[in-house]
């Protein structure tokens, strides 16, 4: 990532179009209509308490990006990176920044957005003391190893590369250019927080406070989220709608039976068991549309079992043992694309879509069975395939995996599904490393570039490398790529890490998916952005 050009490579998130029309009149459980009715929507829990700088799953992700907003904000259209809070961002270096921010910013709580409100909630996130896992976002900041060391106990309270200037500015200082590093600051990670965040942490945490187009109302946990539109929000993009509630489903075949029913407007994962009946239940009422998401599966490398040498062979064959092109028709309906490299094709072939993972991402059982034999067979001879049982439809694709693994290898008992219960489960056992064997890990961008498809999750120690992957190869082409200012360079470097991932097989790639979302007849202007998360403030009831 890198400053000065960082327009160029917003602009490399595809354009998706996706404007919606609703038909027909109706009624549905989600309250009064107009401009103060209330969307009802399907939605999962949270892993963790809503911290800007602790949630990294999509779930958590869909409130911090209606009760805040930050510098930067992403065009629900292209995924560009726009001015929101931020009044300018200036560089001469690509290594010093000078932020202002805008006046006239508070709070849902009245209090004032400064300066300070981004410093103190970025070396809050970055503070090992605090145990956030965004703490990495920060890793590039100037003074991160003294908040956040490696080994020991930090030796600083802050930062030493971030300095408040004034009241609306601040200074930010990295450890080596990084011209696009304005980019990422969409991200929430990288929200402001208020005092009360500080002197009332767990009153704060009950029933977060932003800066958004929303407040919450009330949470009941396994429930439902009451979002509710704030009308003092000094922002551009208010809320069409009175508010939100997310429903929490445990099974998203209930949710979509709901929508049908009448009993829910919006649906933002269609299960693959009713893709095929979708047009006929819903008509133009159904999105599908690319989105910036890639589903793989990752190994335990933290398992000595699977992380010994000669077992890329190993990964590689079971990489060839799948049948990507008959899942995703079958199964999916062509709602995901088998994958060839490790990003999204939103990003386009100028911002480093690319087919890297050549052979090794096409189903060949022969050579499968023969790279598996090479790579010392399956630890102990079964392996599981992880994922969470409770939205996403993963079981009918995961025991697609298994038996298309399964006939490769000529072994029926090579490979099955091990369903978790919750998807805060499944994220708790795979984030502390708890997970036997393979495990499904799909990924959403944060922001429109090659780096954040690869330097989260593969990075050592990175956020969100549950698997526990290292190459100091990959690391250090990550880091060169970084560095380099001109963007085609930088993009061949990422494909060049790219090329060690391949070789080592450090997760197998399966398909890119498509945002798709159901609708009730009592709402219009639906869309999904970029990243498949529905633009809530914009949708109005009738």
């Amino acid at each position: 990532m890198r400053g000065a050009t960082h327009a160029k490579w917003a602009a490399l998130a595809t354009a998706v179009a996706l404007a919606a029309t609703a038909c027909g009149g109706g009624d549905s459980g989600g309250g009064g209509g107009g401009a103060d009715g209330i969307v009802s929507s399907s939605w999962g829990d949270p892993q963790n308490p809503l911290e800007p700088a602790n949630t990294n799953e999509v779930q958590g992700g869909k409130v911090l990006s209606m009760i805040f907003r930050g510098l930067k904000q992403y065009d629900p259209k292209t995924g560009a990176a726009k001015d929101m809070l931020a009044e300018k961002i200036e560089t001469t270096d690509s290594q010093n920044f000078t932020i202002t921010v805008k006046s006239g910013w508070t709070f849902s709580n009245g209090e004032k957005v400064t300066a300070k409100s981004f410093v103190d909630a970025w070396n809050y996130g970055a503070s090992l003391k605090n145990n956030q896992k965004n703490a990495f976002f920060f890793g590039q900041i100037e003074g991160y190893d003294k908040v956040h060391p490696d080994k020991g106990e930090p030796t600083a309270e802050t930062m030493s590369g971030l300095k408040v200037t004034g009241p609306q500015t601040f200074t930010v200082k990295l450890t080596q250019k990084f011209s696009t590093w304005p980019v990422t600051l969409g991200y929430a990670a990288f929200s402001p927080l208020p005092q009360v965040f500080y002197s009332d942490h767990a009153g704060w945490l009950s029933k977060p406070v932003g800066n958004g187009p929303y407040t919450i109302d009330s949470y009941s946990k396994g429930s439902q989220m009451s979002l509710r539109k704030w009308d003092a929000y000094p922002g551009p993009d208010k809320a069409q709608n009175g508010g939100i509630d997310l429903k929490v489903y445990t099974d998203n075949n209930t949710a979509y039976t709901d929508l049908t029913a009448g009993n829910l407007d919006l649906v933002d994962d269609v299960p693959a068991s009713q893709l095929k009946n979708v047009q006929a239940d819903l008509g133009g009422r159904y999105l599908n549309v690319p989105a910036g998401i890639i589903q793989t599966l990752s190994f335990p490398f933290y398992d000595p079992a699977w992380n010994k040498p000669g077992q890329e062979k190993l990964r590689q064959g079971l990489s060839m043992a799948i049948n990507r092109q008959q899942i995703t028709e079958t199964i999916f309906q062509k709602t995901r694309t088998p994958a060839v490299d490790w990003t999204s094709p939103v990003l386009g072939k100028e911002g480093g879509f690319k087919d890297v993972c050549g052979d090794f991402c096409k189903y060949d059982a022969a050579q499968a069975k023969k790279l598996v034999a090479e790579g010392g067979g399956i630890p102990g001879g079964t392996m599981t395939i992880s994922y969470n049982a409770d939205t996403g439809s993963h079981k009918e694709w995961v025991d697609a995996v298994c038996n298309s693994i399964n006939n490769a290898l000529g072994n029926n008992k090579a490979c099955v599904g091990n369903p978790i219960g919750t998807f805060a489960d499944f994220r708790s056992q795979a984030s502390t490393q708890k997970l036997k064997g393979p495990f499904r890990a799909g990924w959403q961008m944060d922001y429109p570039l090659i780096q954040n498809f690869l330097q989260p999750l593969y990075y050592t120690d990175a956020s969100s490398n549950d698997g526990k992957y290292s190459n100091p190869e990959f690391d250090k082409l990550v880091n060169q790529a970084n560095a380099e200012s001109d963007i085609g360079k930088a993009v061949g470097l990422f494909q060049q890490a790219e090329g060690v991932l391949r070789d080592d097989m450090g997760a197998i790639p399966l398909w890119y998916q498509n945002g798709s979302a159901g609708y009730s007849d009592r709402v219009t202007n639906v869309t999904l952005n970029p990243f498949s998360v529905p633009v809530y403030d914009q949708i109005k009831l009738k």
